[in-house]
């Protein structure tokens, strides 16, 4: 049985593919209404539409837009314009379309019921493609107009022009439509609706025409005809003609407005999209539901808008019914109109199928993760419905025809409907229907059905291909077929191109050899490639474009040298897979060396070393026993396993080089998205050299410290962690020698102060220890100096390779143990010094750190220095270990130095006796602390310093020690007191007891240098201080009553001047608070000197006051009159006064007065002194 004969349907009848709205023949529409199929989605869709539409019938509403959704191929043009002659239930043949799909709904009667009542009512459609009938200057407009122009062309009018068309409205208006096509007619010799399309070479015989029908002047008419104006309507004026003309129907009657691919024509253009939104919303508040508009277009509503949902949601609500159609269906409809069986050839297909079930779930296994492309067929069922085709054809045809409209269709055919999927498949059954039963459609045949519409640059590489396999040019024809097929599936992500699933595709019998048939496809794609028409990446093949084929073959002759290519493995290997930079074993971190071949990644350490063996590498370099050689000692050597790595990242690496050779901004636009492309091919080779680059680790063969190991389990990084652990425990084979790690400097300090307890013999890292202390003894006995620097370089090192902080705790444990001893810049350093474990640890300080195996103190000295420290010090407890010993003399003899520093610094600014004494005790103690560097000389410099020490303490505690402690205080105090009396020594000498003991004083304390001074006088400073402060304070109070004696009278002379008048009040009271301060003043004062001058200053101060008061008093003498000289006479000179000027301590001597007789003489005295003083002068002035 042939396929030709095996279909319901004649398989070669004319069918159209593809839906176009314009199409209105009646064979074309009675066709499409009877093959029709309406799937279970579509119904779904009806029901929804009808249901929206109905009910619109009852209640008037202004939601009446639709959106029909839906991606190339998805039927959503045939929908379209089923709807419009079901809506307008169109006669075709004399049959009802209604009436035609009685019978498609013969299951669902409620679903007819519906559409049967939708279309009872008087229905217009029009039914248009907007990207066809819209104009080519899409401005903000551009809707508006299209409607504008369909509306028009409805109702007669000339909707392309707009000035036409107002004016044959206005004519129609008038009810002069006839006449005025007679009268044009007339005039013209031919009729006006064939004569309006040039409406502009007619104006001679269309002004006479409209000023015979309309009555207008010539000018008014000629005026209109000439005016260029573009005419331009409005949203409003268009809505509202079209309410004018439904509100001539009947009340059901609808107008609709069907436009296919608005959603291609209006894109997201905002403008448009606003105009759109615009129009449909007047519309449906004008029209109340008796126009409506359907539109088609490839995504939803929402999805156009979603970039700007808020200023479109008023175009939401108007198109509140929305319809997606999907492809899934599409292959419900291609069985029911193509590959619909006869009866009896079903059951024939049924039995073929249970034969060969196995074969045939054999043959369609695909390598991808797409579900509904894995399986073949599900069943017998599945089989007949789709023979000469499989279900998974169906699935990725769908793509196919959407890939190629994005990238290899030219102009727009394709996108605008000329090759459909019903086409597709009809065609590819076509190509083989006289083959039999067992007969299956490989998908290369689907290329025939659109390689008309595809980009010449791909046709070309198909055609040159064909030529050279009829030519024999190395090519076959199977080559071509493969070459067809690779186009197809060339943007199908969900197939991968590799050699299993192209076999599958190509599959054309049910009986094929699929061993033979995967090596002849082999064969194929070795010519092609050889040929360069395909290339390849990974086990994937593409195909290439002539451009693509230019730009492959200068990519492969691109050179790059291979140590590159082993460069980048290195950083593959170490920065990607195995980005370990330091091996943690148990506690501790290994640096190690990394390479590659003889590439060294980063800085060599000379320590430990893991190199990578890649294909580069000669084979005679990678034997067992030269391998096992050369990685003995500190090496771990990985042979990778053979894996494509190599060539993939070689691929990837000339195609990179090859981008960076080439100024690819001034490439013509194709060739730049070629080379973008193999960019992404370039990443997909990296990702799959990495992953073969794991591969090749995890199958890889591993040399250890001269053993060849077996590592079985694990991953790529997993493996190198065991070969490098191997090689840790092997290459530092003294690192157990730690038994405890230590964690910070806190464990060091435990360690240096004992706080770290063990039994004897079971101390942490004792054989640690003891390994340290023999290379010091091993120093030692070479004379060599050593540095904490030496001891840490060589523990970290092989075969040791401890922690830094381990090999400063294992130095401390020696320390602790007084088996060594540690110095820096020169002084030994003791254990409980805060900085030792920096110097045993830090970078910058070990250099400066020496340690060396400790020399004790001979027992003898041992002994001999802690019977003089008992004594010296005065103690019992002194230290039996030589580190406490050492420390007790540092701390000891260092607080005495202490001590005697801060006596010396008490002589400053004070004269106290022997500082030499205390100078030469500081100059002892700095003698023996000078050996503190080492501990050896340090004990001998106190046992040679033993008598200077023991006299020096006898010098000490005799006199000066206890003159600081008990003493100074009252030595202090009479160096002050004798200095506070200089000012009164004459006063003081008139007192003979006081002026002794003042003098006493004097004499104890005074210190001379080269004489001893006598402590025990000191005692008796504080009774002579007693006598002379007795004395002196007597002095001082006979001196106060003198003075205050003085202020009275001082004050009463300043009151009696005075007399009590108002008019000097105010210098009484500046007097009186003059003499108060006074007061106050000589009860403060202790020095009789400093009472007697305060005499003068008081006695001036009332002269002065009493001055100012008689001169307020008294008034001025008047002036004599000034007698006129006669003329011609001299006048007399006036004589200058003589005023002497006496101090009244001169005039007035001091003297007791104890009789009024004294009185009465010393008054006399004073008479006659001043008599005798006036006799030379005219006037006396006393101060």
């Amino acid at each position: 049985m042939i396929i030709q004969d095996m279909f319901a349907e004649d398989i070669n009848r004319k069918i159209n593919g593809v839906i176009k709205v314009d199409q209105d023949a009646d064979d074309v529409i009675e066709q499409e209404l009877n093959e029709y199929v309406i799937t279970r989605e579509l119904k779904k869709h009806f029901i929804t539409f009808f249901n929206y539409y109905g009910d619109a019938f009852d209640q008037p509403t202004a939601d009446m837009g639709v959106w029909i959704s839906g991606f190339f191929g998805s039927g959503k043009s045939h929908f379209l314009k089923m709807l419009s002659y079901l809506l307008e239930n169109k006669e075709v043949k004399g049959i009802r379309s209604v009436e035609r799909f009685r019978k498609k709904f013969e299951d669902d009667p409620a679903t007819f019921m519906l559409i049967d009542r939708a279309t009872k009512g008087p229905t217009e459609t029009i039914l248009f493609n907007i990207d066809i009938e819209g104009f080519s200057n899409k401005d903000k407009t551009a809707v508006l107009r299209v409607f504008a122009k369909m509306f028009y062309n409805h109702l007669g009018f000339y909707g392309e022009n707009l000035k036409v068309a107002m004016m044959e409205r206005y004519i129609d208006q008038q009810g002069k439509t006839e006449e005025f096509r007679r009268i044009f007619e007339e005039k013209r010799g031919k009729s006006w609706l064939e004569m309006r399309r040039v409406f502009a070479f007619n104006g001679k015989f269309i002004i006479p025409t409209l000023m015979e029908v309309l009555d207008m002047s010539e000018e008014d008419a000629r005026s209109w005809f000439n005016d260029k104006t573009a005419t331009e309507i409005s949203i409003a004026q268009l809505v509202e003609d079209m309410k004018a003309y439904v509100d001539t129907k009947p009340a059901n009657f609808r107008l609709l407005f069907m436009i296919d691919e608005v959603g291609q024509y209006v894109g997201t253009d905002t403008d448009m999209l606003l105009n759109l939104q615009s129009l449909t919303e007047k519309i449906g508040s004008e029209c109340e539901g008796k126009t409506w508009v359907i539109c088609t277009g490839q995504e939803a509503i929402d999805e156009i808008i979603k970039v700007r949902a808020d200023e479109f949601s008023r175009i939401q609500a108007r198109f509140k019914t929305r319809l997606s159609l999907s492809s899934s269906s599409v292959d419900e409809v291609i069985q029911k109109r193509i590959l619909k069986k006869k009866p009896e050839v079903a059951k024939k297909l049924e039995e073929v199928y249970e034969q060969n079930d196995s074969v045939l779930r054999n043959l369609f296994t695909f390598k991808t993760d797409i579900v509904d492309i894995k399986k073949g067929y599900a069943g017998p069922l599945e089989f007949t419905e789709n023979f000469p085709f499989v279900p998974y054809q169906f699935i990725i045809m769908q793509k196919v025809f959407a890939e190629i409209r994005k990238h290899g269709n030219s102009g727009k055919h394709l996108s605008g409907g000329e090759r459909s999927m019903l086409s597709g498949f009809q065609e590819a059954a076509q190509k083989i229907q006289e083959k039999d039963e067992y007969a299956l459609v490989p998908f290369f045949r689907f290329y025939d059905t659109v390689h008309t519409f595809l980009d010449g640059s791909i046709r070309r590489v198909i055609e040159r291909c064909q030529k050279a396999a009829d030519n024999g040019d190395g090519i076959e024809q199977q080559d071509v077929d493969v070459l067809k097929l690779l186009y197809l599936i060339r943007y199908i992500d969900d197939i991968p191109s590799n050699l299993d699933n192209i076999v599958i595709l190509m599959a054309d019998d049910i009986r094929v050899d699929k061993i033979i048939m995967r090596e002849a496809v082999r064969g194929c794609l070795d010519r092609l490639m050889s040929q360069n028409y395909i290339g390849r990446t990974g086990d994937t093949y593409n195909f290439l474009t002539d451009e693509e084929q230019d730009i492959q073959r200068e990519i492969r002759d691109t050179n790059v040298d291979t140590a590159s290519i082993v460069e980048r493995i290195a950083q593959m290997i170490y920065g990607d897979i195995f980005t370990t930079k330091k091996f943690r074993y148990g506690k501790y971190d290994f640096a190690f060396d990394q390479m590659v071949d003889g590439i060294t990644v980063g800085v060599a350490t000379g320590g430990m070393r893991l190199r990578f063996l890649t294909v580069a590498t000669d084979a005679v370099e990678k034997t067992d026993y030269r391998l096992m050689a050369e990685s003995k000692g500190n090496e771990a050597i990985v042979v990778l396993a053979d894996t494509p790595y190599y060539e993939s990242l070689e691929s990837a690496m000339k195609i990179r080089k090859y981008v960076k050779q080439r100024n690819v901004s001034q490439l013509p636009k194709s060739v730049q998205k070629i080379i973008s492309d193999q960019q992404d091919e370039a990443g997909k080779y990296e990702l799959r050299a990495m992953t073969e680059l794991q591969n090749a680790i995890e199958g890889a063969q591993f040399y250890v410290d001269g053993e060849h190991l077996e590592i079985k389990a694990g991953n790529a990084k997993s493996k190198i962690d065991q070969s490098l652990e191997y090689l840790v425990a092997h290459v530092y084979s003294k690192l157990d020698l730690i038994t405890d790690n230590a964690g910070s400097d806190a464990d060091i300090i435990a360690i240096l102060t004992g706080a770290v307890t063990a039994l004897p013999g079971m101390e942490p890292n004792r054989d640690a220890a003891s390994a340290m202390e023999e290379y010091l003894e091993m120093q030692d006995a070479k004379k060599l100096p050593t540095s904490m620097a030496d001891v840490q370089s060589k523990y970290s090192a092989i075969p040791y390779g401890w922690k830094e902080i381990d090999i400063a705790a294992v130095a401390a444990q020696l320390i602790y143990s007084q088996k060594v001893t540690i110095k820096y810049a020169g002084n030994t350093i003791q254990p409980d010094d805060p900085k030792l474990p920096d110097m045993l640890r830090k970078k910058s300080e070990i250099g400066k750190t020496s340690i060396s195996k400790r020399k004790n103190i001979s027992a003898t000295m041992m002994r001999d220095v802690k019977s003089m420290l008992r004594d010296y010090f005065d103690v019992m407890d002194v230290p039996d270990d030589e580190d406490g010993l050492i420390r007790f003399v540092t701390e000891k003899f260092g607080e005495q130095r202490d001590y005697y520093a801060s006596l010396d610094a008490r002589y400053d600014g004070h004269e106290y006796p022997d500082r030499a004494l205390i100078q030469e005790a500081i100059h002892l103690m700095d003698d023996v602390l000078s050996q503190k560097k080492d501990n050896i000389a340090l004990i001998e410099r106190v046992l040679k310093k033993e008598d200077a020490l023991f006299d020096n303490k006898e010098a000490m505690s005799n006199g000066i020690e206890n003159f600081f402690k008990t003493q100074v205080t009252v030595f202090d105090q009479a160096v002050q007191f004798e200095k506070s009396l200089h000012d009164d020594l004459d006063r003081i000498a008139e007192n003979e007891e006081a002026h002794k003991a003042l003098n006493t004083i004097r004499l104890i304390t005074m210190v001379q240098t080269g004489s001893k001074f006598n402590y025990n006088r000191i005692r008796e400073l504080n009774p002579l201080m007693d006598t002379v402060r007795t004395a002196h304070d007597k002095m001082l109070e006979e001196k106060r009553a003198e003075v205050l004696e003085t202020v009275r009278q001082c004050m009463e002379a300043t009151h009696t001047a005075a007399n009590g008048d108002s008019k000097v009040s105010h210098l009484i009271e500046k007097s009186d608070r003059y003499f108060s301060q006074c007061k106050e003043k000589i009860a403060e004062l202790k020095s009789l000197a400093l009472l007697d001058a305060m005499f003068l200053p008081m006695c001036k101060y009332k002269d002065d006051t009493v001055s100012n008061i008689e001169a307020v008093l008294t008034p001025p003498a008047p002036k004599p009159q000034v007698q006129p000289t006669q003329q011609g006479k001299e006048q007399t000179s006036v004589k200058k006064k003589i005023v002497r000027t006496y101090n009244r301590q001169v005039v007035f001597q001091a003297k007791t007065l104890q009789t009024e007789a004294d009185i009465d003489d010393y008054v006399e005295k004073i008479r006659s002194q001043l008599k005798q003083l006036l006799k030379n002068c005219d006037e006396i002035k006393l101060k």
